[in-house]
């Protein structure tokens, strides 16, 4: 059974580990281990994931199988992007799923989710960066609708960018 749930402000170290975990699966392999390793205890500390938590405009939301976390995403509403003429889209900033559970789905259902809330919330579409390397994340998000629009140097650490592809999907 599959579950997704806003996560609250209490949750920062289930958030940190979880992130510290997937963000490695995902992006282990696009730089040099000390900045991998500089940039998840930078951005995935409990300090930090505790003060993202408290920040009114980051929705975060945790999904579960058979009540075990298996992934998160974080969305922010009316960020507005300049290579996008709308005002009114969604930024979905991340979404990650621990590798145990790729083979379940869990990542569409997710995107799902976020997408219907993006909807509700009157947003006109929703964009992202994905990681030009990161293959099953791109197809995903091809599949999903979005469109490649740009590309954006990911800033890991004041030595180390990875290149991204900037894609969108407009309702």
């Amino acid at each position: 059974m599959n579950s997704i749930v806003k996560a609250q402000p209490a949750d920062f170290k289930l958030l940190t580990e979880l992130g510290k975990k997937t963000f490695i699966e995902s992006h282990g392999s696009s730089a040099a281990p000390e900045d991998i390793n500089q940039y998840v205890h930078e951005k995935y500390s409990y300090a930090v994931c505790r003060q993202e938590l408290n920040e009114a405009q980051n929705i975060y939301h945790f999904i579960y199988h058979n009540n075990q976390p298996a992934g998160y995403s974080k969305i922010i509403l009316n960020a507005a992007h300049p290579n996008i003429q709308s005002k009114n889209v969604t930024k979905l900033e991340r979404l990650y799923l621990d590798s145990d559970f790729y083979r379940l789905k869990l990542g569409y259902e997710l995107m799902q989710f976020n997408l219907e809330l993006s909807q509700k919330n009157n947003q006109k579409g929703m964009w992202l960066f994905v990681w030009t390397e990161n293959e099953r994340a791109i197809n995903f998000y091809l599949k999903t609708g979005f469109k490649i629009i740009g590309s954006y140097d990911f800033r890991l650490t004041d030595t180390h960018s990875n290149p991204n592809h900037h894609m969108y999907l407009e309702y």
